[in-house]
């Protein structure tokens, strides 16, 4: 591939960090999705790796919580401006291990930072209240307090984002966190923990566990009593699984799931706004994103000129070495994927779908078999795959509405409600389409509406609780009530 390659092979071997130990029984190579050349061997963390892990985040968390909001804050901070400093070793190392274009891993360093820089910023507003007492020889309190140890599991596809996305907002509250990353991306996990304690945090505050088979290390955190808090990212069946394996523990929980996104265009929308965001929202990191557009749908008087001028601006971005600044789409991450994706397509097409522009797999010179063309399907059909299922991947189905009411029949038939978005210029229909759409993020002429201030989650299948802004951090807080007598 390019010299930047070579440059983020090998970042860390046989590494991991937990209680004192650098090394692991076993270990697993990790390869890159773009060429299928090895990146690096990471430790293979198992049940042995978990319970030591457990061992040092309870007693991390003892000495954590003790520090003063404003000393974690400050430490935050700093980790903050570390993960900045470093955008240069991290964006590469993203592309590297998961195939994300480069311009769009620099991207999520930047998107990852400021969830720390927003944490820091809360970790000193978390308040408590005081509520009037029913006898005058009482006084009533409501405080806040650290949930305790945090197992988190987070997912390949952003693998810097979605870390500080559940961690920045755990520490901020004076919680521990075990981190087990995807086995696809464990070197940007490892590299944001390294920073963690460069920026002054305590050891065993932040762990990373890598593991080429998550089973071991999760069922053993799982049913550690003494983890109060499981935080996950990823698809729907396992989430359903990790809720009922914490159930006997009862702990606290948060799951981001799947998502099946609706992206509904009206004939009153500006079509030139409307395609650069569902460009922006479809085949951002080669489409594979929880929130991504999945489904179009367009009122049939402007589906034949959105999909025209939609299928103009796809043929138009750069498929290829994911570590090339002229890059948009990298390669999808396994083959799996790539299988998934090849499948939607060619069951839409059996079924008379046409593909206006893409529809096949990418030739990238020295690259994988793992690139897919940027596709665009219209005749698209309610009984299609890629209308029951999650693609994951750089494919875009159009299907034609005819009114309001099938707008919103269309998005909402799934079980999944994650994200939406729908573009109009009509403030009426914004208001009373985005309230029937049972969704937990409605974007209204607005594709990419994720920001680490604001609430990110679903309902329905596609999870409970919330990430992001003041309702991020309340996940890793309990409420505790003292009544006193004078």
């Amino acid at each position: 591939m390019t010299e930047l390659a070579q440059k983020s092979s090998g970042v860390l071997e046989n590494a991991y960090i937990t209680a004192g130990v650098q090394e692991a029984s076993a270990t697993y190579e990790v390869r890159s999705p773009a060429t299928g050349a090895v990146v690096g061997t990471a430790a293979a963390c198992g049940a042995a790796e978990a319970r030591a892990a457990a061992d040092l985040a309870v007693t991390a968390f003892e000495n954590w919580k003790a520090r003063t909001a404003f000393e974690r804050s400050e430490v935050l901070r700093r980790w903050y401006e570390l993960i900045l400093e470093d955008e240069e070793a991290l964006g590469p190392l993203i592309a590297t291990e998961m195939g994300k274009a480069l311009k769009e891993a620099r991207g999520e360093v930047t998107y990852a930072a400021n969830f720390v820089k927003f944490y820091a910023e809360e970790a000193i507003r978390i308040y408590g209240d005081t509520v009037p007492a029913a006898s005058p020889d009482k006084r009533i309190m409501v405080t806040r307090q650290p949930v305790g140890p945090v197992f988190a599991i987070t997912p390949w596809n952003f693998p810097a984002g979605m870390i500080t996305r559940k961690a920045a907002p755990a520490l901020a509250a004076g919680c521990s966190v075990v981190l087990k990353p995807a086995e696809q991306t464990p070197f940007t996990a490892l590299r944001l923990a390294e920073l963690w304690l460069e920026a002054g945090g305590e050891p065993g505050t932040l762990q990373v566990l890598p593991a080429a088979d998550p089973r071991e290390v999760s069922e053993t955190l799982i049913e550690d009593s003494r983890i109060r808090k499981l935080a996950f990212t990823g698809s729907t069946e396992v989430g359903k699984l990790l809720y009922a394996q914490a159930a006997p523990t009862m702990k606290r929980i948060s799951l981001e799931l799947g998502g099946h996104a609706p992206f509904v265009v009206f004939a009153d929308a500006d079509l030139d706004v409307a395609v650069e965001h569902a460009v922006g929202s479809k085949f951002r990191n080669a489409g594979q994103t929880c929130v991504c557009a999945n489904r179009l749908i367009v009122h049939e008087d402007v589906a034949e000129e959105f999909a025209s001028r939609f299928a103009a601006a796809a043929s138009r971005l750069r498929v290829g070495d994911p570590l090339a600044e002229t890059t948009d789409l990298g390669p999808l991450v396994s083959q799996a994927g790539f299988d998934k994706v090849n499948r939607h397509v060619t069951d839409a097409l059996t079924r008379g779908a046409e593909a206006v522009t893409g529809g096949k797999p990418a030739e990238v010179e020295g690259g994988s078999d793992l690139f897919y063309t940027p596709t665009v399907l219209t005749g698209v059909t309610e009984d299609m795959l890629i209308m029951n299922e999650e693609t994951f991947g750089p494919v875009a189905p159009i299907i034609t509405f005819k009114d309001d009411s099938e707008a919103v029949r269309l998005a909402n038939d799934t079980p999944f409600g994650l994200a939406a978005y729908m573009f109009t210029r009509d403030v009426g229909r914004a208001f009373r389409v985005s309230e029937a759409l049972d969704y937990g993020i409605v974007g209204v002429n607005d594709g990419m509406p994720s920001v680490p201030h604001a609430p990110f989650g679903g309902v329905k299948e596609s999870g409970l609780g919330r990430e992001g802004g003041k309702w991020g951090i309340e996940e890793f807080l309990d409420v505790k009530y003292v009544s006193l007598g004078l």
